[in-house]
């Protein structure tokens, strides 16, 4: 299997956070990936998934969004499409892991879990694009 991809919309709605984490987790359980991964790939689609609706989507009441996961040989990416005001990754600090404080710990959880982060402006209308990337060992042609 060298390329498969799988994709929801869902609406931006707090509701569909579960939705949005058994889709993930379906679709890895289907790939058969390990445990570990599929927790490590569920966790940060919550996260992404709760940030866009608090953030980028807050004043938008009838987003959507396109959460893609993307098999690769040696890599699964998980990339979500919204419809919010460009957000600049780089702009979010870099948090101490033991710093207390409510909320921030989305994307330090995304950078310290996932090999590839990235955040770019849709070109086809207002939103952005969150692509996340997990390098996978390769598994043995069984």
């Amino acid at each position: 299997m060298d390329r498969a991809v799988f994709t929801l919309t869902v609406p931006s709605q707090p509701r569909m956070l579960s939705v949005a984490r058994s889709f993930v987790e379906a679709v890895c359980h289907a790939h058969q990936l390990e445990r570990s991964l599929t927790h490590t790939l569920v966790l940060v689609a919550g996260e992404a998934f709760t940030n866009i609706v608090r953030h980028a989507h807050r004043d938008v009441p009838d987003a959507q969004m396109e959460i893609r996961l993307q098999f690769h040989a040696d890599a699964v990416a998980l990339i979500f499409q919204d419809q919010g005001e460009p957000f600049d990754l780089s702009a979010v600090p870099e948090l101490a892991p033991g710093e207390l404080r409510i909320g921030g710990r989305g994307v330090y959880l995304m950078r310290s879990l996932m090999d590839e982060l990235t955040c770019q402006p849709r070109s086809d209308q207002n939103g952005n694009i969150l692509r996340m990337v997990k390098r996978m060992p390769q598994r043995a042609a069984g």
